[in-house]
């Protein structure tokens, strides 16, 4: 088309910003009014803003870094999948795939609609598909001509998905021509021109491209040519042609749409055996033969003019195909001679402007470095250890959870109630324990509240996620910052100061990025300038001189401004750099702890909220009772009554004249049965204990004092130990008279389990005192079972002792072992590690033994040493002179013992190291003193031991258990 018949003030000024194909392109309006801070609010806005949460709003704009320069710009989602999002950059057309951290949301100032407009050109279709060479060499084409360039374009109408159709001008050239010249589009006619027989005429109109190629040599036979869009008129002049009518009527009704240039022979037959089939029913429904006859024969009339246009379009085909070759063939000899000039031109150019140095030689140097940084920024976005860290900080900074509100308020309801519970912990008389329940319950009450509200608002935080986001970050940055020191301080303002530097360095690279880009695009124009003065197909005013001028200074520009963005992009931070670096990085790591452990508190804080809640929910309908204690009490003494009268029918069956052995046999079957079932109910005794027991740990302190005949103070105050239910005449029991040496041992069955019963001659003051001493052992025993459990405590009914249930072990003592199978050095070192562990529990609960030899250590398989009990009714001071402590003729009391001093760890130790010598030498008979350390020299022990034995015995620093069991003996 002609520009001078295109009014001035339709036409548009644009720069292009992307192509898409060979005739769709982005492009800014030169003439807007675009907003030049916007870069500087990306910049500014997207490194700090919130990652993309969930799925993204098709209508709303976000901001994305882009891969090539890593800076940010604005886009639109098109398409999601997984974490992976096809975005649209609505500055400037181009699209990319990025992933979720790359996707931030921008505020309501950058939601604004894009300076990029899609345009195509108005009357074209691509002339090949997407996959074939021809398309991309369209593409390029295009690429190199308009992209980056003003052009002035005349709108002709809008399709309905937004795309403006136009021809566009570059100076007083016709983009639309050049496609259509190289055969890189088509000529396309409006949808609603569809029909392409010869025989029907379309009406005559300017804008139909009047001036360039003829129909006849617009596409091949078959190409459709209505493949352009549906389009909505924009200006009065552009409203659909009519296509003219036939002369022939074919049917009685107007045809609308014919497609006969695009049907095949057989369509065209298949149509003929239609018409055949229409006269055939027609001549069953008309009344008149001879109408009927004559319109057939109309018809008839009508196919055979088809059917010679079907042979005239072949023979306009064939034509066309011979004259496709023919043009092939010039091209192919065009391409010959445009390569001999070219080789020619280059010589030419190389003599009389670069001298030695060859133009060919400095584009190749300049294609290697081109590729390398094509490869340097394909690579990962995210590969450098300052974005990993960016965008780490962006993580902690972000979705921050805190202490919630409510929490100050649940901390003071507990604070309320606890000091309820210890006003009622204090209280001593009925009289004030109902007044003292009323206000728990009340304060129980609020606190219920407390926890509702808590629960409820921590429930809303995705605390596990963001401990385990807060993990995968710690881990991950711990391993690209492995040699940086944590311990160091850091500035509060590390964060700033980071970012500040990350700004301002992607600025810089954003920079020399945009300096190479158009180093590389003067050097493509260049290029493509002397591609168009190289071609013989067109006519060009630009002479020899044209295109050798400025060549020095466009390789040398290039070859400038890659080499500078090449040495940005692998240069080494220095020190100040660094310092920022590894600063950002420790408060990361500071903030990640600091979170982290306030997420753990908040998750402790709401277990423990839900444990008391679950609690305190089943007492809602009234105080727990010791209804079931008592029941079981009384079941006991019914079974103990029962128990007692059958043993007293037995003894009289034993003593009678005549033995009745089958009666006798039945009683004492009654008995043990009778038996079993009163041990049973002595443990649902026990377990009903420790029900009471641990309901006043939940706040329930009022039940000793209800139920004063439960005993519940007494059973806790004895650690669970004390069963007043238990007797002696319970048990079939058997003296130990092998054992019983300072006190009497019986062994006797006890739920299934072989135990030993130790019996202690009390009174009232001794009988608190084992008591005392033996909830303490047992305290002790059940943090680290490695001494003699104690099963049971019980005083005698009958008899003035106290009974102390422990197992009874099979193996017998560390005495009784080496005497009939002496234990290896390997199961020395085993058992002792276990006697150690004892000492260490002991100890750890200011327990002195004062009572530990051979005959008090027990050996379990060979493998296992446990520390037994000691006397409870007598002081360590007491127990220490014992005429046990020996182990062979060694004496295990210690040197400062002999001089006064009191009982401690170290003196448990010395006879833990006199037992160790005795297993390894049994016949040792010298003197362990400090002043003679040479006793240990003539003696063959492992140098481990030697030196183990040397810090026990005759060291004036004795070893503690827990270093023992850190020596190399034990290790």
């Amino acid at each position: 088309m002609d520009q001078s018949l295109i009014q001035p003030e339709k036409m548009e000024l644009v720069v292009v910003t992307h192509v898409v194909d060979a005739i769709t392109f982005w492009a800014q309006n030169v003439t807007a009014e675009i907003n030049e801070k916007i870069n500087e609010m990306l910049t500014e806005k997207c490194p700090s803003a919130p990652i993309l949460m969930g799925t993204p709003n098709s209508h709303k704009v976000y901001g994305a870094r882009y891969s090539e320069d890593k800076c940010w710009y604005r886009c639109t989602v098109q398409q999601q999948t997984e974490d992976k999002f096809y975005i649209l950059y609505i500055d400037y057309g181009n699209t990319e795939i990025v992933s979720r951290s790359d996707l931030v949301e921008l505020p309501e100032a950058l939601q604004t609609t894009g300076f990029a407009k899609k345009y195509k050109f108005w009357g074209f279709h691509v002339s090949s598909e997407q996959d074939s060479p021809l398309f991309s060499q369209g593409k390029s084409f295009l690429q190199n001509m308009i992209h980056g360039k003003k052009l002035r374009v005349h709108k002709k109408s809008v399709c309905f998905d937004g795309t403006i159709l136009v021809e566009a001008f570059q100076g007083n050239l016709d983009i639309g021509e050049e496609l259509l010249k190289f055969k890189f589009a088509k000529v396309s006619l409006p949808s609603n021109r569809e029909n392409s027989i010869p025989s029907v005429n379309l009406q005559e109109h300017a804008g139909l491209w009047p001036t360039r190629t003829p129909p006849r040599e617009l596409d091949t036979l078959g190409s459709p040519l209505g493949c352009m869009p549906k389009l909505r008129p924009i200006f009065s002049d552009l409203k659909p042609h009519i296509i003219k009518e036939q002369k022939t009527i074919i049917a009685p009704q107007p045809v609308e749409k014919l497609n006969a240039g695009q049907e095949t022979l057989t369509e065209i037959k298949a149509s003929k055996t239609d018409v055949n089939g229409q006269h055939l029913c027609s001549q069953d429904t008309e009344q008149e033969p001879n109408e009927t006859e004559s319109e057939l024969q109309r018809m008839r009339e009508v196919i055979n003019d088809k059917d010679m246009e079907i042979k005239k379009l072949k023979e306009e085909g064939s034509a066309i195909q011979q004259h496709a070759s023919l043009l092939v063939q010039q091209l192919e000899e065009a391409k010959l001679e445009l390569q001999t000039l070219k080789e020619t031109y280059e010589k030419t150019v190389e003599i009389e402007h670069n001298g030695p140095a060859t133009v060919a030689n400095r584009i190749s140097q300049l294609a290697k470095k081109v590729d390398s940084l094509r490869k340097l920024r394909e690579s990962n976005p995210c590969s450098t250890d300052e974005d990993h860290l960016l965008e780490s900080i962006t993580i902690v900074m972000n979705y921050r959870i805190s202490m919630p509100l409510c929490s100050e308020r649940l901390e003071l309801a507990w604070k309320a109630y606890d000091q309820t519970l210890e006003n009622l912990r204090g209280c001593q008389t009925m009289a004030d324990i109902e007044s003292l329940v009323n206000i728990r319950n009340e304060a129980r009450g609020v606190l219920l509240s407390a926890v509702d509200d808590f629960l409820q608002e921590v429930d809303k935080l995705p605390i596990n996620k963001r401990m385990d986001r807060l993990k995968d970050v710690a881990t991950s940055l711990t391993a690209i910052f492995s040699s940086v020191i944590l311990e160091e301080q850091t500035e509060e303002c590390s964060f700033e100061k980071f970012c500040e530097w990350k700004g301002h360095k992607q600025q810089k690279i954003k920079n020399v990025r945009k300096t190479t880009d158009e180093a590389l695009f003067a050097l493509s124009s260049w290029a493509a300038k002397l591609s168009k003065f190289s071609c013989l197909m067109e006519k060009t005013s630009l002479t020899e001189e044209d295109v050798a001028e400025g060549v020095d200074e466009i390789l040398m520009n290039a070859d400038n401004a890659l080499c500078e963005e090449l040495e940005t992009e692998f240069s080494e931070q220095d020190d100040q750099e660094r310092k920022i670096v590894f600063n950002a990085f420790r408060k990361a790591m500071q903030d990640i702890k600091r979170e982290q452990s306030l997420l753990e508190v908040l998750r402790q804080k709401y277990e423990l909220n839900t444990k008391f809640k679950l609690e305190i929910q089943q007492w809602q309908s009234g105080p727990p009772k010791a209804d079931e204690l008592f029941a079981v009490k009384k079941r006991i003494r019914s079974l103990r009554s029962q128990l007692r009268w059958k043993l007293v029918e037995v003894s009289c069956l034993e003593e009678a004249e005549e033995l009745d052995l089958p009666e006798i046999l039945k009683k004492k079957e009654e008995i043990a049965e009778t038996r079993n079932a009163l041990f049973q109910e002595i443990s649902n005794e026990k377990k009903q204990y420790i029900l009471l027991c641990d309901l006043m740990k939940r706040g329930f302190l009022e039940l000793p004092m209800i139920y004063p005949d439960a005993e519940i103070n007494g059973y806790m105050n004895s650690a669970g130990l004390l069963m007043k239910s238990l007797d002696r005449d319970m048990f079939d029991a058997e003296p130990m008279k092998e054992l019983s040496g300072r006190r009497p041992l019986l062994s006797t069955d006890f739920q299934g389990q072989k135990v030993v019963l130790k019996c202690y001659a009390v009174d009232e003051e001794t009988e608190a005192k084992i008591l005392e001493q033996a909830a303490e052992y047992h305290r002790a025993q059940q943090q680290n079972p490695t001494t003699v459990p104690l099963l049971a405590l019980f005083c005698g009914k009958s008899d003035p002792l106290a009974y102390v249930m422990v197992p009874h072990y099979s193996n017998g003592s560390l005495r009784a072992i080496q005497k009939s199978s002496p234990l290896s050095p390997c199961e020395i070192r085993k058992v002792m590690k276990g006697v150690a562990l004892g000492l260490q529990s002991l100890h750890a609960a200011s327990l002195i033994h004062a009572s530990l030899h051979p005959n008090n250590v027990f050996v379990i398989g060979r493998e296992k040493g446990i520390v037994g009990d000691y006397d409870f009714t007598k002081a360590p001071e007491q127990r220490v002179f014992d005429s046990g402590m020996v182990a062979g003729s060694l004496s295990l009391v210690a040197p400062e013992l002999k001089q006064g001093q009191l009982p401690s760890p170290a003196s448990d130790m010395f006879a833990f190291g006199g037992i160790m010598l005795w297993l390894h030498v049994p016949d040792f008979s010298g003197t362990l003193e400090s002043e003679r350390p040479d006793e240990f020299t003539g003696l063959s022990l492992d140098a481990k031991l030697h030196k183990l034995l040397l810090k026990l015995l005759i060291s004036p620093t004795r070893l503690s258990a827990s270093e023992t069991l850190k020596e190399d003996y034990f290790i």
